[in-house]
This record gives structure tokens, C-alpha cells and sequence, in this order.
């Protein structure tokens, strides 16, 4: 008897996904509640367990397919998958071909039919990892994944693509490459759908534009009290809390003290009417292997420093996993996004609709600035706040900035609300 397996429910007004990915093939054993695909909504990766225990019989859907709430699409045959009369059909043709002379095979068949091999092996990978296997070459059996439940990424194959050509022995296809004329640069052009999380990021930060009224405002802060703080508490912090002592902390713990101070940078439009909040429900953008994701850290101004940091890192961890919920993304009135871990020395960050304000954080880097008449040099970074003009003057802009950069120069002012 099949089971249907239907889209389960996505989320508050998120009636339809995209298949990224089947994480079980036709045949295999399938457990109670066992993942066996991924769809991917507007803000987040889900997840479809099996409803029950079984063997995976036939898609009724592919990848890249759109699928509404409640829809099938697959089902679950009842039973264990039987492999007992494969081993005696297979004995029975080698037989035959042991008995009469075979064809020699041609080389060429040889070779497809091993990329063939490689590409069904990886049948469960995505649409990405399954491109740079073939791009690489790369046998997926031999490397070691790094994703959800050892699944492989893009980045595992990329890595194992460079091992391979620091390795110093040319694969076979390289070497014949070597030996014919060079027939000048490649021009190949790769067309790849868009996911469905790339097309609504693109969608809302264009829409950002076209609605708010953005303006950039711009510090520079001196980070020596604050690298001198994490150097001299750092271990102690570690110890006690178990996690380790980032700059996050710091500036999110200033930003509470300026949007307490400017409470216009925390509000948004609604209408015709500004909400203003009393709280700080922090957005941290974060990057995972699908995009860009703003999971929400609540209530951050009655969190501790560890606090923030056990959170950020545990949304860190989830959006490499790619296991964030609809939860997790919804809400937030403030956002930080931190460039500076890509290198980045100054940006114009977008806002995060429906908020009015991003801090944008980038690299430290040691500057020579003036220091009571004196020329020293200093740890510096770059901050950036990008505003929605409609709400938030640029006295309010500026004067939030400059809290921020005080609080983060001088750290007993976050300890004693100043």
C-alpha cells in the first residue's frame, strides 16, 4: 500500500515552496519521521519528514518544481526494500556472458558510463554540488561532508577540487588537454535558475529601494578599548559561559543604548501610522550556502553578553545546517550586518523591510589618526547606518551612530546605561 507524502505546513501566509532537493532516492528505507526532501520557501530551507516508516517509492514532483501546502509529492511504499532476488537475477546473466565471448567495449562508452556513475551516486546531492562534481571531476564517495548529517556542500567539492590540483598528478582529462592545441579562452555560459530564497532576497531589497527613502550615514571607530577588554576577559568569558567573546556583543548592546536614546531608528511605518517599540528584536545577518538569511535574536536588550553570543552563535550554526524555521526569521525591528568578516571596508548597507535602519559593521584595520596633537596609529573600523529618510531625520541618524561609536570606544558607558 503507498503513503502520500504531502507539503506540510510552511508558516503564518507561506502557501507554496520549491523542491530543492530529494534527500531519499526511489528503493531506500525510509524511517519514521526521516527527512527525506528539502523545500525551499521565501525566507528559509524546510525540511519534509516521512509520515511513515517504509521504502521511498516514486517522486510526483522535481526538483525545481513548485509546490503548493498539502500538495503530494511523493509517496511511501509499506514494507522493507527487498534486494534478496537482484543477487540471483545478476548470477543468472553472468553466466551467459561468461559462456560466449563478449564485444571488446569501446573506450568512449567506458568513460561515460563512470561520469554516469558519479552523477547517480550524488542523485541526493543538490542541483550545485552535483554541477561541481562533474565541473571537478571529483568522485563524491572520497570526500568528507561538512553540511547536515555529513551531506556534502559546494564549498566540500571546491576544497577537494584545489587538493586535487595541488596534488601534483594531472588527471587523465587534463593531460590530454595538454597534449591538443590551444583553442583559446573558454566562453561558456552557465544559465542556472534562480531559487526561490535568491529571487525573494532580490525582490525585497529592490522593493527597499522603491519604497523607502534610504540615506547612508557614516563614523569611524576606534576599536582599541574593546579588543583590549576581549583580550583581557576572553579566556574567563569562555570558561564561564562556554562560548567565545566577539565584537557582536558589543555593538549589539550599543545599539540597545542608542534605539533606547533614538527610539525612531527602532520604529517602522505601518500605513499612515509609526510603530514604535519598546523592545529590541535584533535581525543578525547571517550567510548560508543558499544566500543571505536574517535570523532574530529578541529581547536583546535584557540579554546578557553571553546571551547574544550563545544565540548568535546558535543561528550561525542553524544556517549552515540549513535547519532555521519560519520562526526564527519572523519579526525584528533593528538589523546588524557585519561585512567586515569578507573584508569589507565600507558599504552602504539595505534596510531589512519592514525596519527603518541597518548598522553595517566592516574590517579593522590599524590607521594613523590624531590623538591629542599626535599622529598615532589605531584599530580602526568603518561604520555605516543606511536609514529610511520617510521616518528618521538625519539629527536622529547621526546621533544614534555617534552613541554607538562612544559606547563601543568607551564600553563602561554599555554597563552603565550611558
Amino acid at each position: 500500500m503507498a503513503n502520500e507524502v504531502k507539503v506540510p505546513t510552511l508558516g503564518e501566509s507561506v502557501t507554496e515552496a520549491t523542491i530543492g532537493e530529494w534527500l531519499k532516492k526511489p528503493g531506500e528505507a525510509v524511517a519514521l519521521d526521516e527527512p527525506i526532501a528539502s523545500l525551499e520557501t521565501d525566507k528559509v530551507a524546510v525540511e519534509v519528514p516521512a509520515p511513515v516508516a517504509g521504502v521511498m517509492g516514486e517522486y510526483k514532483a522535481e526538483i525545481g518544481d513548485t509546490v503548493e501546502v498539502g500538495a503530494i509529492i511523493a509517496t511511501i511504499e509499506e514494507g522493507t526494500p527487498n534486494a534478496g532476488p537482484e543477487g540471483p537475477t545478476e548470477r543468472k546473466q553472468e553466466k551467459p556472458e561468461a559462456s560466449s565471448p563478449a564485444p571488446s567495449p569501446s573506450p568512449a562508452p567506458a568513460a561515460s558510463s563512470s561520469d554516469d556513475s558519479k552523477v547517480d551516486a550524488s542523485a541526493t546531492l543538490s542541483p550545485a554540488v552535483r554541477r561541481a562534481i562533474l565541473e571537478h571531476g571529483i568522485d563524491p564517495s572520497t570526500i568528507k561532508g561538512t553540511g547536515k548529517d555529513g551531506r556534502l556542500t559546494k564549498e566540500d567539492v571546491l576544497e577537494a577540487a584545489k587538493k586535487k590540483d595541488s596534488g601534483g598528478a594531472a588527471a587523465p582529462a587534463d593531460a590530454a588537454s595538454a597534449d591538443a592545441p590551444s583553442a583559446g579562452p573558454s566562453r561558456k555560459v552557465e544559465r542556472v535558475k534562480m531559487t526561490r530564497l535568491r529571487k525573494t532576497i532580490a525582490t525585497r531589497l529592490k522593493s527597499a529601494q522603491d519604497t523607502a527613502a534610504l540615506l547612508t550615514t557614516f563614523n569611524d571607530v576606534d576599536m582599541t578599548a574593546v579588543i583590549e577588554a576581549r583580550s583581557q576577559y576572553k579566556d574567563l568569558f569562555a570558561k564561564k559561559h562556554d562560548i567565545r567573546l566577539g565584537f557582536m556583543s558589543f555593538f549589539a548592546k550599543a545599539a540597545c543604548l542608542a534605539l533606547k536614546d533614538v527610539p525612531a531608528v527602532n520604529a517602522q511605518i505601518d500605513g499612515d501610522e509609526i510603530l514604535y517599540h519598546d523592545f529590541v528584536d535584533l535581525s543578525v545577518a547571517v550567510s548560508a550556502p543558499n544566500g543571505l538569511v536574517v535570523p532574530v535574536v529578541r529581547n536583546v536588550e535584557s540579554m546578557s553578553f553571553s546571551d547574544v553570543e550563545l544565540a548568535i552563535a546558535n543561528y550561525g550554526k542553524k544556517a549552515k545546517d540549513g535547519t532555521l524555521s519560519m520562526d526564527d526569521m519572523k519579526g525584528g525591528t533593528f538589523t546588524i550586518s557585519n561585512g567586515g568578516v569578507f573584508g569589507s571596508l565600507m558599504s552602504t548597507p539595505i534596510i531589512n523591510p519592514p525596519q527603518s535602519a541597518v548598522l553595517g559593521l566592516h574590517r579593522i584595520e590599524e590607521r594613523p589618526v590624531a590623538v591629542n596633537g599626535q599622529v598615532v596609529i589605531k584599530p580602526m573600523m568603518y561604520m555605516a547606518l543606511s536609514y529610511d529618510h520617510r521616518i528618521i531625520d538625519g539629527r536622529e541618524a547621526v546621533t544614534a551612530l555617534k552613541i554607538i561609536k562612544e559606547a563601543i570606544e568607551d564600553p563602561m558607558r554599555i554597563l552603565i546605561d550611558l
